[in-house]
């Protein structure tokens, strides 16, 4: 079966730790299908260069609400995908995060999105 590849969204967290990182990335398989094995648990990097965490999410593939996992800070994250696809994603993020929308940018077909996450 072909997926739809207006539905995929790519998500990248950066400047955050990994316990934060994999809160979010976990809250987001709670609701969406991904290419992340459940096993796929981020880890920090050592050295100066910062981290950057991604997953690809699947916003066809409803599996039920976004789980609410709990993150420590404020973190940025940037998706990118179809319209339809992005928003599906900001919602499920709305549900157990205060959002806030720091900028975004829109395609033809495609839209990218950078927002600001903080603990609910």
């Amino acid at each position: 079966m072909e997926q739809d590849q207006s539905a995929q969204v790519v998500v990248e967290l950066e400047g955050c730790s990994a316990r934060d990182a994999d809160a979010v990335l976990t809250a987001l398989a709670g609701a969406f299908g991904t290419d992340r094995a459940a096993s796929d648990t981020p880890s920090e990097t050592p050295g100066e260069r910062p981290t950057v965490w991604s997953a690809t999410f699947d916003t066809s593939d409803r599996r039920g609400r976004t789980s609410p996992v709990r993150i420590d800070a404020a973190l940025d994250l940037t998706a990118q995908g179809g319209y339809h696809a992005v928003t599906d994603l900001q919602e499920a993020l709305d549900e157990v995060y205060a959002v806030e929308v720091l900028g975004s940018a829109s395609g033809d077909q495609e839209k990218e999105i950078q927002l600001r996450l903080t603990p609910a």
